[in-house]
């Protein structure tokens, strides 16, 4: 929705890509509620705003990536001590004990989890175009499905969810401008390995600001980059 006014600042948040598969790999997509004041109806990455829990760490912004992803659609990103990987029970017994009032990082400590935020590769900076009411700062990172997990996704934010290859949700799926480009990104990646090794060794670099410009009776959507 537009306004007149000032810029919205935008809030930073995270997304989170996950690949499931090798060649070709499959993407884990899920359709918000129709009532969502984001993007109801359509098709996004699982994500959100950073919240104050997310900056005791230092890379709050992967912090806060880790929590959405669980937080919507059951997969977790964290380890166990020595360093094995959460497996299903511990996202059973995670999900068990928010459900039962624990705040999120007094959860994991109790059940010896660390988020594994080194999973997390970077892809891509957007911010939400200034005419918006509504205006995130978001990053976005790719990780690999967790050997032995599944996802269970959260009643009441999830509408629906599915594991679709790229091309495939490019024709068929309904997307907001920014999840559409950021997807179309990797879409001709040939396997998953060689995309998660490409992204390991990118550097952050400029946001992605889109303009929005009238033409004719319409809009068009320009996305440029920013420092």
């Amino acid at each position: 929705m537009l306004h007149d006014g000032p810029p919205v600042e935008p809030r930073p948040s995270a997304s989170v890509i996950v690949l499931r598969g090798r060649a070709p790999f499959e993407v884990l997509m899920m359709r918000r509620p129709a009532g969502a004041e984001f993007a109801p109806n359509a098709y996004v990455f699982p994500g959100g705003s950073v919240q104050r829990e997310d900056r005791a760490l230092a890379d709050f912004s992967r912090a806060a990536a880790v929590r959405e992803l669980f937080e919507e659609l059951g997969v977790l990103m964290a380890r166990r001590p020595g360093g094995a990987f959460a497996r299903q029970r511990d996202c059973l017994a995670l999900r068990a004990l928010l459900e039962g009032g624990a705040q999120w990082r007094a959860a994991l400590a109790r059940l010896h989890l660390v988020p594994a935020l080194d999973r997390l590769a970077f892809l891509t900076r957007w911010i939400t175009p200034e005419p918006l009411r509504r205006r995130f700062d978001a990053r976005f990172y790719v990780c690999r499905l967790p050997a032995g997990q599944v996802e269970h996704p959260q009643p009441g934010e999830v509408a629906d969810w599915q594991w679709v290859r790229p091309q495939e949700a490019l024709r068929s799926l309904e997307m907001v401008f920014a999840t559409r480009q950021i997807l179309a990104s990797i879409a001709d990646e040939p396997e998953a390995a060689g995309l998660m090794r490409k992204l390991r060794r990118r550097k952050e670099g400029p946001a992605i600001l889109p303009r929005i410009v009238r033409t004719g009776s319409s809009f068009e959507v320009i996305p440029e980059a920013v420092r």
